[in-house]
């Protein structure tokens, strides 16, 4: 299992050697997960199977789309049904998960913070 994860500690030769390059980081997306790789530290909205929302900043991710999250704001909505009127009422539940790991493979979506062009 490879997780892929922004390195955020240098050590003294690592940190000189760096210098210039600490904040470069190769912004091409040639393959899907480059998407991904590009929002690592920064917030994510992930939508997952049955109508479960996810916003959350992105500190860990690996190719079968595993994630881990911090600072999350997970958000659950579930439709009823009124058996008198069979009108249908949307329910939103919504708690916040200090860090969470989101298995891959109820990912359906990932969505990368807009960014100014």
């Amino acid at each position: 299992l490879q997780l892929f994860a922004r390195n955020t500690s240098m050590s003294g030769a690592d940190a000189s050697a760096g210098a210039g390059s600490a904040g470069d980081v190769d912004a091409t997306v040639k393959e899907p997960l480059d998407l991904i790789r590009l929002s690592l530290d920064e917030r994510v909205f992930v939508k997952l199977r049955g109508e479960r929302e996810l916003r959350g900043k992105l500190h860990a991710y690996d190719q079968h789309l595993n994630m881990v999250l911090g600072d999350v704001e997970e958000s659950v909505t579930t439709v009823e049904t009124d058996e008198e009127t069979f009108e249908e009422i949307i329910k939103t539940k919504k708690r916040e998960i200090p860090f969470l790991f989101v298995r891959g493979d109820g990912v359906v979506l990932v969505a990368p913070p807009l960014r100014s062009t």
